[in-house]
């Protein structure tokens, strides 16, 4: 049980990892409070998994990932946002998800538990983190391009609808591995929160990703901590979320210009 648990707070951190670089391509391109809707978009699957017995994680990946497919569609057929699109398809998903998510069960869809995994489990949420983390080094430079000038892209031949496809789909799966220990509404906490921390506190780029990275670490490693000393009656999601809060708070006071 307690290596178990090990193996949990290990692939959490790698999690965090993944986390802070999503977060900060979102926040460049001007898609974070996307984040705070777009973990949403798997509860339905997860009240499915669990109403018929199934494993969470996979029902979650398929309407996570069919709806983020949906929020493309979207906004390449209609040029809807893409924050207005997954707003409204979160406002259907979240309230079909609490409608079908058996009532023992909706708290762990919503706020993720500390169960144990298998040493199969842990190797695939890994494998998932660092094909994020690969991805977006061998994206770096059409995402770049694409964040400071989307005409500019498109004229040295970055296909922007795909390239911003592609992008989602990273988001999306950094988010699935978060669900198992922040659940569905607080899976997007350490896109968002690193981030913006690191924007208070740097306008270059490097240490901006490095700060981001190193708020995420830290939120997930005193969050876990303070679960299992502290939250002792809580699950490790809302204490990483605070603790996140707490960095971001604390990053007002050295805010750069």
């Amino acid at each position: 049980m307690v290596r178990e648990q090990g193996l949990v707070f290990v692939l959490a951190l790698f999690f965090s990892l993944a986390a802070g670089l999503v977060g900060c391509i979102a926040l460049m391109k001007r898609m974070l409070l996307a984040g705070d809707v777009i973990s949403h978009l798997a509860l339905p699957g997860l009240g499915l998994a669990f109403a018929f017995k199934l494993n969470p994680l996979m029902g979650g990946a398929v309407t996570l990932f069919l709806a983020t497919f949906l929020v493309w569609q979207l906004q390449r057929k209609t040029g809807v946002a893409t924050e207005a699109a997954i707003g409204v398809i979160f406002a259907a998903a979240l309230a079909i998800g609490a409608a079908i998510t058996p009532s023992e069960d909706l708290a762990e869809s919503l706020f993720g538990r500390l169960d144990r995994i298998s040493v199969n489990g842990f190797l695939l949420g890994l494998a998932a983190v660092l094909f994020v983390v690969f991805s977006i080094f061998l994206l770096r430079d059409e995402l770049s391009l694409s964040i400071f000038s989307t005409d500019l892209a498109a004229a040295t031949g970055v296909n922007i609808s795909r390239l911003d496809l592609y992008f989602l789909l990273l988001f999306s799966l950094t988010v699935l591995v978060g669900l198992r220990f922040m659940g569905a509404l607080l899976a997007s906490a350490l896109i968002i929160m690193p981030s913006a921390t690191a924007r208070q506190l740097t306008n270059r780029m490097s240490n901006f990703l490095l700060l981001a990275v190193a708020a995420s670490l830290i939120s997930v490693a005193a969050g876990f901590l303070l679960n299992a000393f502290v939250f002792k009656f809580s699950t490790a999601g809302p204490t990483i979320a605070i603790v996140a809060a707490v960095l971001f708070s604390l990053s007002l006071l050295g805010r750069v210009k």
